[in-house]
């Protein structure tokens, strides 16, 4: 009787210590990616995307912004979760300047999810009138 006790405890006890932080973690990620803080629009120039990371690989990308000529641009760091978006987009890389729709997710536990809390969710190229080419 003592034994079937014992090996409970020990269960019980790798539960709270191991299952409690997990679910802790998972229920602070879901929060933090599903939550937006803030949203906006950038627009600028791609000067770079790419697809890194060790174990977890994300999308991460810049956007030189240029305020005015002869000025420094500066840049914009963003990650994209969608692959296929982040493939369009690469393919349009150096064919001018974009704008891209972003959802900002701060407290993201893990740079699993993304090196910068800044996710693209769409994009549009813009022309040098600054309007959208016609489909």
């Amino acid at each position: 009787q003592r034994g079937f006790a014992r090996r409970n405890w020990g269960k019980l006890t790798l539960l709270v210590l191991v299952g409690l932080p997990l679910a802790g973690f998972a229920i602070w990620s879901v929060i933090a990616l599903s939550y937006t803080y803030s949203s906006g629009t950038r627009t600028g120039y791609v000067q770079k995307i790419s697809k890194k990371g060790w174990l977890c690989k994300t999308w991460e990308g810049e956007i030189a912004m240029a305020t005015a000529p002869g000025v420094s641009p500066q840049i914009f760091t963003f990650t994209i979760r969608d692959d296929s978006l982040a493939t369009a987009l690469e393919q349009d890389m150096g064919k001018g300047r974009v704008a891209v729709q972003y959802d900002e997710h701060r407290g993201v536990p893990t740079s699993c999810f993304g090196d910068t809390p800044y996710f693209v969710t769409s994009y549009r190229t813009i022309t040098d009138d600054g309007q959208a080419p016609l489909p």
